[in-house]
């Protein structure tokens, strides 16, 4: 699922069940840092589509880079978004850590349902037991309901919240 933002919905359900423990930007900045490898292989031409980034190890240590990298751009992110305005919002480095690591972990499971050239536990394995355990259209339908759902759970939960602090 290379650039496509079906990766997304899985973690608008996570952020709906976890909020402040979870960033949703810094896992959105994991799943942009897990697809440089296959961008770059697209515009050169050479290399493996989905090489070392797409394994669980390559994953492991993109997280890191996700996380260390990510937990920054995400709080300046907020802040020009206008999402915070007053600087009062920190990402904690446990929320960035968790958040990319199952960005990248996520990451590398989906793109094993789906493509051939994924070799999830590699160096260990050059099997992938994962692939077209589901179809890719029912793959795309989970992620777009998970996301949906993700949603609908954050909002009514945020609304809810809001209610309260109006009583």
């Amino acid at each position: 699922m290379p650039f496509t933002p079906f990766h997304m919905g899985p973690g608008l359900f996570i952020k709906s069940l976890l909020h402040g423990a979870f960033s949703l930007m810094v896992f959105g900045w994991s799943q942009v840092v897990m697809d440089i490898q296959p961008l770059l292989v697209l515009l050169t031409g050479s290399g493996h589509l989905h090489g070392f980034s797409h394994t669980y190890i390559g994953a492991t240590l993109l997280a890191v880079f996700s996380a260390l990298s990510g937990k920054y751009l995400s709080e300046l992110g907020l802040f020009l978004l206008g999402m915070d305005p007053e600087r009062n919002i920190r990402i904690s480095w446990r929320v960035a850590f968790l958040s990319a690591a199952i960005g990248t972990i996520s990451h590398v499971l989906l793109d094993s349902i789906m493509h051939e050239d994924v070799v999830p536990f590699f160096p260990l394995s050059t099997d992938n037991g994962l692939l077209h355990i589901i179809s890719v259209s029912a793959l795309h339908e989970v992620c777009l309901y998970s996301g949906a759902a993700g949603a609908i759970i954050y909002y009514t939960v945020l609304g809810i919240r809001k209610y309260r602090e109006l009583d």
